[in-house]
């Protein structure tokens, strides 16, 4: 399944000075399914299972939010700009950054939208022109396991970034000989000119030191039991441009965090049914930090 036909273009990485890098998502917008399924203020979140085409409810439990994957199944993570500003969204799933791979920080690229504007991200980052299809999977089929990174499997997270305003320089006070000379008819000054803000340089963030390599082991119980992931699916045409954009601030203005499993793990554990305590160690969105670039193969079987 190809992205609409309405985009040119839509998301590249850009590293150019003291600029984030950050991806442009496409013009062409989509209708929001509705509130009731959508997560966060600045932004709204949805999780679409792209073969059905249903947006999959929500589950609030004990502060959390979950959504209910059907394993095999392709989704989609729609993202909806409701303010009247461009904003950054990075994005990562089960701890991995979503465009470059990297276990996920949010210092790292992301996608921007503008104003008002919704889009679907449909898969990991392979290029500007291609990326591989998000689908649930059992964990250990996951791309963050077969990476090595099994301990956040579960959660989708984006954090978001308004924009820094440009500068405006204020025009230069008229000495009175030009004042003069522009009410006898001569030429003016120029109106204060719009200029984009210079940012200090920033220092690249340092490489994280790699995790231990391999996959998780197989689990040994039944496949209804064991807890959903997302798998590398297939390539996909998904094409892409780029942009500059100046952060406001070091942190996100909201951070949105959304778990998945499985229906019936969901109902065992109470989060759809009976009361059950909290999990224990509930997976991180942004973990830690990482190198910029696409999202890289993973190891083969």
């Amino acid at each position: 399944m190809t992205l609409p036909s309405t985009h040119p273009s839509s998301f590249t990485e850009r590293r150019t000075g003291a600029f984030w890098p950050s991806l442009l998502l496409a013009a062409g917008a989509l209708l929001l399914a509705g509130p009731a399924r959508a997560v966060g203020t600045t932004v709204n979140v949805e999780v679409v299972e792209r073969d059905s085409g249903a947006t999959l409810p929500v589950y609030p439990h004990q502060g959390a939010q979950y959504v209910a994957g059907r394993p095999g199944a392709r989704y989609a993570i729609r993202v909806s700009n409701r303010s009247g500003a461009r904003v950054l969204a990075v994005m990562s799933i089960d701890g991995v950054n979503i465009v470059s791979g990297q276990t996920a920080a949010w210092s790292q690229g992301g996608y921007v939208l503008g104003p008002w504007q919704t889009h679907e991200i449909t898969g990991w980052r392979k290029s500007p022109q291609e990326v591989a299809a998000f689908e649930f999977t059992a964990l250990p089929d996951s791309y963050a396991a077969r990476t090595g990174r099994p301990d956040d499997v579960g959660v989708i997270g984006v954090a978001v970034f308004t924009e820094r305003p440009a500068y405006v320089r204020p025009a230069p006070e008229r000495s009175w000989d030009e004042q003069r000379g522009r009410l006898n008819g001569g030429a003016g000054l120029n109106s204060a000119r719009a200029e984009k803000a210079a940012p200090a340089a920033a220092a690249a963030p340092p490489s994280p030191s790699q995790d231990a390599a391999g996959a998780s082991a197989r689990s040994s119980a039944q496949e209804a039991e064991s807890k959903l992931g997302t798998g590398h699916g297939a390539r996909e045409a998904s094409y892409s441009s780029s942009t500059s954009f100046v952060r406001s601030s070091s942190r996100p203005v909201e951070l949105i965090s959304i778990r998945y499993d499985r229906h019936e793990n969901l109902a065992r554990a109470g989060i759809i049914g009976a009361e059950w305590p909290a999990w224990p160690a509930p997976p991180r969105p942004f973990p830690r930090s990482g190198s910029r670039g696409f999202v890289p193969d993973p190891p083969a079987w």
